[in-house]
């Protein structure tokens, strides 16, 4: 498997309605952190998120969270 693209090196922090969201797992979404189908020449698909609340979420940049969509640090390691 392909390593994705590193979006950026640190997480997208934002105050988000509950609902469903498509997370872009390759880093080639140009609208970040959100998939926009980039990724179809490639492996990778993107991951769906169902949100219950709003709440604020920390999605992470780097595409290499061992949380999936979520920020876990792995930022400061890539």
């Amino acid at each position: 498997m392909k390593k994705p693209k590193i979006a950026q090196k640190s997480p997208y922090v934002l105050d988000m309605k509950a609902g469903k969201y498509a997370f872009c797992t390759c880093g080639l979404s140009e609208k970040q952190p959100f998939c926009d189908g980039k990724h179809t020449p490639t492996e990778f698909r993107p991951e769906i998120v169902v949100l219950e609340e709003d709440q604020k979420v920390a999605w992470c940049g780097c595409k290499h969270s061992h949380k999936g969509a979520f920020c876990d640090g792995s930022h400061a390691r890539v």
